[in-house]
């Protein structure tokens, strides 16, 4: 198994590892750190087709505030309208959540679920590892 980075906007096509020689696109595993809905088995499966495999961490000089969700399929997947957005805060500050194993694929499919007021961005959690995590402004 190999982790590498593969820095990506938003929204767009995961980078290919083609450029791995002798890597296969399913060996590369990223982490995508969460701290809401994509904990949830409904919402992975929706999204994955697999519950995904992680480990506790934290984000840390974050806080959490909520936010309406006005898309519907997002309500009706996670069946809250309100969810939880995290915003930098004070160095003390900390988020618990799970770091996922997952697929460039994978991320992709998760920048599809999340709206707008989230944006994915590259960060180091209290483990030291690097993840990928969904933030608000």
């Amino acid at each position: 198994m190999y982790y590498v980075t593969i820095f990506m906007k938003p929204h767009t096509r995961a980078a290919s590892s083609h450029g791995l020689p002798g890597k296969n696109p399913e060996d590369i595993v990223l982490l995508l750190f969460s701290y809401g809905t994509l904990r949830d088995a409904a919402v992975q499966m929706a999204n994955f087709g697999r519950l995904l495999s992680g480990r506790a961490d934290s984000l840390p000089g974050y806080s959490l505030w909520p936010i309406t969700i006005d898309d519907a399929s997002v309500v009706a997947l996670s069946r809250k309208s309100e969810h939880m957005i995290a915003k930098r805060s004070h160095a003390g500050d900390e988020v618990p959540g799970i770091a996922f194993e997952v697929t460039a694929e994978e991320l992709v499919a998760a920048d599809r679920y999340e709206v707008a007021q989230y944006t994915r961005v590259l960060v180091t959690l209290k483990s030291g590892a690097e993840a990928w995590v969904y933030v608000g402004e």
